[in-house]
């Protein structure tokens, strides 16, 4: 019997397997990209995307793989094996569930609960996670209760009371950090902020189930331009045709371009203006900010803080 016509899935799996292979060698030291895209034998005018649709077949397969590599170096990709069995039987929501509930068990009450003398104590169970300095150990564990028991969070954290409802806390980098919103913000729609942990100093919860939910942060893909973080704003970048390739690796690609003479016009859908800052200011001079204002001034805003010069608003202020 005649086959049916189709394409042939030999070589496309066949890419996959050594993909896969090749980062469960390297381990947590991970792959540079440019070996990967060499031995994928990828070819035409955009490799690197061609690479990124690989790596999301694997994911959507249950494997968990990170882009390792430092902000503003080529991306370094490290597989964390895992058993993803259960990442392809439960839904998304279950998997969320899941991952939440293993970050935020203690270890140690896991092992008594089951009933487990110490010598005797799987590995997966003591599993090592990031270090923190000694001085932060009393905080991350109060962090940590207060994640777990939806409690509001009491602390200090650059010279300011903070009030915060938790939403996550999770670790990048050997760094632990918490998201949540700050009382002010509970019901007027601001986005979720970031705290880093050992940056907190007396730090206290309140009681089980006195923080209000928090909507969690929607994490799409593995570049952090298209993570859903804050609400949605169209911004409109000018950069020489030159630059132009600059930009799309940097930021992506845009919804729309224009073409102005020697310059082109960009339009970005931006959902994590942490994200855009950090890139415009890798970027540099090779990119200007359009519109709308409110964007151009947040960048500058936090360009003139980092300097330590202060803003207009705040001398006005003083």
């Amino acid at each position: 019997m005649a086959k049916s016509p189709g394409r042939d899935q030999r070589a496309p799996m066949e890419r996959l397997v050594r993909i896969a292979a090749v980062l469960a060698a390297a381990g947590p030291t991970g792959v540079h990209r440019d070996r990967l895209l060499r031995l994928a034998g990828f070819e035409g005018a955009d490799p690197a995307s061609q690479l990124s649709r690989e790596l999301r077949h694997l994911t959507n397969q249950g494997w968990q793989i990170d882009n390792i590599g430092g902000p503003g170096e080529d991306a370094i990709y490290a597989m964390t094996t895992v058993d993803n069995r259960l990442r392809v039987r439960l839904t998304p929501a279950q998997q969320t569930q899941l991952r939440r509930a293993v970050l935020l068990a203690d270890r140690d009450d896991l092992v008594s609960r089951l009933g487990l003398p110490a010598d005797a104590r799987p590995q997966d169970v003591a599993a090592s996670v990031p270090a923190v300095r000694e001085g932060a150990a009393t905080a991350l564990s109060t962090v940590v209760r207060a994640v777990r028991d939806r409690a509001v969070l009491r602390f200090g954290y650059k010279g300011t009371a903070r009030v915060v409802h938790p939403e996550s806390l999770r670790s990048q980098n050997g760094t632990w950090y918490l998201r949540g919103l700050e009382e002010s913000a509970v019901d007027s729609g601001e986005p979720v902020k970031a705290f880093v942990v050992a940056r907190m100093s007396a730090v206290e919860a309140d009681g089980p189930g006195s923080a209000a939910p928090v909507r969690s942060v929607r994490h799409t893909g593995l570049h952090p331009m298209t993570w859903e973080i804050d609400p949605p704003v169209e911004v409109v970048l000018r950069a020489d045709t030159a630059y132009e390739p600059d930009v799309r690796r940097w930021l992506g690609e845009p919804r729309t371009t224009d073409q102005d003479g020697e310059q082109v016009l960009m339009t970005y859908l931006v959902t994590n203006r942490e994200a855009l800052r950090a890139r415009v200011n890798e970027l540099g001079r090779r990119v200007r900010i359009e519109g709308p204002e409110e964007i151009r001034r947040e960048v500058v805003t936090a360009l003139a803080r980092a300097a330590g010069h202060a803003t207009v608003e705040e001398e006005v202020g003083r």
